[in-house]
Formats: structure tokens, C-alpha cells, sequence
């Protein structure tokens, strides 16, 4: 098969798993941590098992990269986990050594697991494993905060996987496929998890072939006939932005089932355009399942198949108001994430902690098998986010500080709880600016954007966006000044700060996720790299009272 893609089936352990499992016990115990630094590819499903079979508690991360800002963040990772071994693939070692050396991770054993010599067979051992035994680490910054180890279970992976599995119907013919990393929690929990659950086969190709060549993704799907996969929104967006009628042609996607699309809020417009474009290739009208799920609940929690997605309008001026009124002339298109599985659902005023009526937007609360163990080594954290409780005294609860809404037995998203702006004494999402501002100017349409608030003293806000392109500068004045009109005209708000950056300017998650907190700091700092920037003077006299960092973007 081509190079660019790599597939495993489920069977009995590999040679490369029950050696690599045989050789952890003579440089950790059960219940040690393992870091695994991989290049995209069956290495790190290899190992990630062998961690399994050891007892070991699994630290995926990804590789460290050349910018100094992620070495940091993995060498914080190694630290927080305290991990006492580590495991890369041979054509990465010497750099991760190299890595290790410089960010003095410190005396721990750093191996290849591809290596033939690695260790012996027969030297595997089952321990005690139990479905309470911690299984893996999974590492998540989120939207808004530091990096922090969820701590997910052997229990949290076998339940989620079977419900994600149920949810859509899936069995051992299904075959999965996709491009998403195996150290973050979709592509691990999301695709090669269920695979191996069911025993069925998974197609995995890399990050950088997708976002480089987003047609590859669809000419997998159709190459393997894969039924299943999963993305975030954006990437369906790139695939409409980036894909023309050449690469396609002849392409079936008939046997495309599931194509779940999470991990940030789902567009309506996505779906309908992602559908409508790829229809001649028999693409299913049915195919995108927009889906709920983050790492502190191992990753699934609604989401439906098989049929097309509600998109229910509602009343923008009462949504700033925490209610949710579909309204046909509505403003606001918001779209279902389905049915929550396996798990039991409150919506809770964030403040008060009091359950929610019919129709109010509140926080969303979950409690059930696959909600994680909480935080290693953040009891504060864990008891504040885990042991949520009622005031009418339901307790036991996960505080996932998205804001939503049950309306006809679904779950619709409507945003971040800590991201949402009081501006004038109203409620606004920055999401809604983001599309407001892309949709009115084309030049922005293929790049991400970060609108946030910062107090001076007031609350003041701040529009962030990327432009990509060779961009005359003389132009770029005018477009700040649009992209304020724009949002004076759609939301009836003042920005005071707009800011103009390179591709890759504003920061995400390792699963796309916009990251406005930090974003915010940035600003502050002027420690951002714009192109332009447009800020007023008392703004601008506030953030040269700041602590001046070095450059992020």
C-alpha cells in the first residue's frame, strides 16, 4: 500500500508489543508512567498496548518539535506524570535524547521500540490489571488553562469504547480511518481504541498529509472503503477551501457511514456545504454526525448516526439571556450533538449550581462510567471539577465548563462557559463574532480568529484573526477598520483592538481548539507577531504596563 498510510487489525499481541511489554518491567513497575514520543504510524498503537500489557500507565504526547515553546510543554508533561521511562521509534531517538539533554527531563530510560533487540518475547508476564487500574494519562491544556493528566482507567476505555460503538452502530466489518494524532484523545479513544475493541481494521495516515493535501483524506476513505471517521470542524471546512473537482474525480464515498465531526462547535454551514459539494461522489446526506466528547470523559458523550443532524434556529438576543427559543427568523443556527449515551446529563446555572428549567442554557454536568478519575496530582482541581454537586444535593458530577441546552432529548453546544463576554451587560459568545467577521470578509475566510475581552477598566473587546497571503500593507488599515464595522454592525459592539496575524498566529489545542485565555495574555504581553495591528491608546497604554514576553506566534 502507499506509504502515506499505515493500518492495523486487531489479533494477538505483536512480536513488537510483547517484547516492548516483556522489556518495560526491568525499568519500571506496574503503575509507572511511560512517555510516548511518536511520529504518526503503527509505532506508537504498538506501544501504547505494550503499556497496556505491562501495567504501565500510558503518557502519549506529541513528538517535541523544533519551537522551543512545545519542548517546554512536553518537558512539563514528563515532570507533572514523573515518568520513569520513555518511548520513542529509532528514526526519532536521537532527537528525543538530544530533547531530553537540553530540557533536563532527567535520569530516565529512553528507548526505541522498533528496535529488534529491545527485549525478549517470552519475558511478558501478565500483571495484575484490573478494570480500575489506571490505564493512561491523557494530557489536555483545553481552551483556557494549563496542561493537566487526565486519568483515565482501563474501565473509563472499555465502557467508552463500547458506547461510542453502540451510539453508531458499529461492528468488526466497519472500517476506521483518519488522520487525527494517536496521542490525542479522538484519534486514540475516537478511532484506533474502537478498531482494536471491535477487531476490525483502522487506516491511519499523518497530520501534515492532510493539512497539506486535505483531498489524500478523501481518497483514503475511498481507496479502503472506511465507513467511519472523525475531525473537527475546521477540517471539513479545509476540505471545502482547499479541494478542487480535479483531485476528487472518480472518487466513491458511498461507503462513508459515520463521518463524526466534534472537538470544537459544529457549524451549521459546515455540514450543509460539506454535504452539497461532495454529493456527486455519493457522499450520504446523512454522513457528518456532529458529536460531544472531551478527555476528562475518556472522549465520547453524544452524538447519533444515520440520520441528518437538527439545526435548530433560535432567538439571538435571548440566547445573550441563557434561553434558548427556537425561532425560525432566528440569528442564531445551532447545531444538536445528538443523544448522551451511557452517561446521566444536568444542565446547572454555573453560579449558582442550581438545576436548570426547560430551555435555559446552563453548564453542562456529567456523571457516569466514562468520566475519568480526575487530575494527577491536582486534588484541588479534581475535587472542584469531579465532585461537582447540586444545591439540592446531586452530587458526584463533572464540570465540563462547556454551556448547553437539552431540547428535544439532544444536546446542543452553545460555547465556553469561561470564554463567554458580559459586554455592556450582555452575554456574547466569540463565536459568533469569529463568523460574523469571516463571513463578511473573504480574506479571512480560510484562517482562525480569537475574539476576547480585556479589562481596562471596562470590558473592552479584542478581535484577533489570521490573514493568509502576500498582503500589500497599505491594505491592511482598511481591513481593521471593516472588520470593526462588521462587528459594531452584527452584534452592535465597539472593538478596540483588532489584530492581524500570520497563519498559525493563533493558538490551538493539539485538538484544534481556539485557545482565547491565552490568546488574551498574549495581547497583553505583546507577545503575539502581527502583521497589523489596530489597538486604541488606552489599550495600548494598559499592555505596556505589562510584563513583556517573548514572541508566541
Amino acid at each position: 500500500m502507499p506509504s502515506r498510510w499505515c493500518r492495523t487489525r486487531h489479533g494477538r499481541p505483536a512480536p513488537s508489543r510483547s517484547a516492548t511489554a516483556g522489556w518495560t518491567p526491568k525499568r519500571a513497575d506496574p503503575g509507572d508512567r511511560v512517555l510516548l514520543l511518536y511520529a504518526p504510524g503503527l509505532n506508537f498503537a504498538a506501544a501504547f498496548v505494550a503499556c497496556l500489557y505491562a501495567g504501565m500507565i500510558a503518557v502519549p504526547a506529541p513528538l517535541p518539535g523544533q519551537h522551543p515553546h512545545q519542548q517546554r510543554r512536553i518537558a512539563r508533561i514528563a515532570g507533572d506524570a514523573g515518568v520513569a521511562a520513555l518511548l520513542t521509534d529509532s528514526a526519532n531517538l536521537e532527537a528525543v535524547l538530544e530533547w531530553a539533554r537540553d530540557q533536563q527531563v532527567g535520569a530516565i530510560a529512553c528507548v526505541a521500540s522498533d528496535d529488534a533487540a529491545l527485549g525478549e518475547v517470552d519475558a511478558w508476564r501478565m500483571p495484575e490489571v484490573s478494570r480500575a487500574t489506571l490505564a493512561l494519562l491523557q494530557y489536555t491544556s483545553g481552551s483556557t488553562g494549563a496542561p493537566k493528566g487526565v486519568m483515565i482507567s482501563h474501565d473509563n476505555l472499555l465502557h467508552n469504547a463500547d458506547s461510542l460503538c453502540r451510539a453508531y452502530g458499529l461492528g468488526p466489518e466497519t472500517r476506521f480511518g483518519g488522520w487525527i494524532p494517536l496521542f490525542h484523545d479522538m484519534g486514540l479513544m475516537g478511532l484506533l481504541l474502537p478498531a482494536l475493541f471491535l477487531g476490525s481494521t483502522c487506516i491511519l495516515t499523518t497530520p501534515n498529509t492532510f493539512l497539506k493535501r486535505p483531498h489524500l483524506w478523501l481518497r483514503m476513505i475511498a481507496d479502503f472503503r472506511i465507513a467511519f471517521t472523525a475531525a473537527p470542524n475546521f477540517a471539513y471546512d479545509l476540505c471545502l477551501q482547499r479541494i478542487d473537482d480535479a483531485q476528487v474525480a472518480g472518487l466513491d464515498l458511498s461507503h462513508w457511514r459515520h463521518a463524526a465531526n466534534g472537538s470544537e462547535l459544529v457549524q451549521a454551514r459546515t455540514i450543509s456545504a460539506f454535504v452539497e459539494r461532495f454529493a456527486p461522489l455519493g457522499l450520504r446526506a446523512d454522513v457528518i454526525c456532529p458529536c460531544y466528547g472531551m478527555a476528562e470523559t475518556t472522549l465520547f458523550v453524544s452524538g447519533s448516526g444515520a440520520r441528518v443532524a437538527p439545526v435548530c434556529p433560535v432567538d439571538a438576543d435571548l440566547l445573550e439571556r441563557h434561553r434558548f427559543v427556537p425561532n425560525e427568523q432566528g440569528a442564531r443556527s445551532v447545531v444538536s450533538c445528538g443523544v448522551v449515551h451511557d452517561l446521566d446529563v444536568l444542565i446547572v446555572d454555573p453560579e449558582t449550581r442550581e438545576v436548570a428549567g426547560t430551555g435555559v442554557v446552563g453548564e453542562i454536568w456529567l456523571r457516569g462510567v466514562s468520566v475519568a478519575q480526575g487530575y494527577w496530582r491536582h486534588p484541588e482541581a479534581s475535587a472542584r471539577d469531579f465532585g461537582a454537586c447540586t444545591v439540592d444535593g446531586q452530587g458526584g458530577y463533572f464540570r465540563t465548563g462547556d454551556l448547553g441546552v437539552l431540547h428535544g432529548g439532544e444536546l446542543y453546544v452553545t460555547g465556553r462557559h469561561k470564554e463567554m463576554m458580559i459586554v455592556h451587560g450582555r452575554n456574547l459568545y466569540p463565536q459568533d463574532i469569529e463568523r460574523a467577521v469571516r463571513a463578511e470578509h473573504a480574506e479571512l475566510a480560510s484562517g482562525a480568529g480569537a475574539v476576547f475581552t480585556v479589562t481596562a477598566p471596562h470590558e473592552e473587546v479584542v478581535v484577533t484573526h489570521e490573514l493568509r497571503g502576500q498582503w500589500c500593507e497599505s491594505v491592511l488599515p482598511a481591513l481593521a477598520r471593516g472588520i470593526k464595522a462588521t462587528v459594531m454592525a452584527s452584534v452592535g459592539v465597539r472593538v478596540s483592538a483588532v489584530v492581524l496575524l500570520r497563519p498559525g498566529g493563533v493558538l490551538r489545542t493539539t485538538s484544534g481548539k481556539i485557545q482565547r485565555g491565552t490568546m488574551r495574555t498574549a495581547f497583553l504581553q505583546q507577545s503575539l507577531t502581527p502583521m497589523y495591528e489596530d489597538v486604541d491608546a488606552h489599550l495600548q497604554a494598559l499592555r505596556q504596563a505589562e510584563p513583556v514576553a517573548g514572541s508566541v506566534a
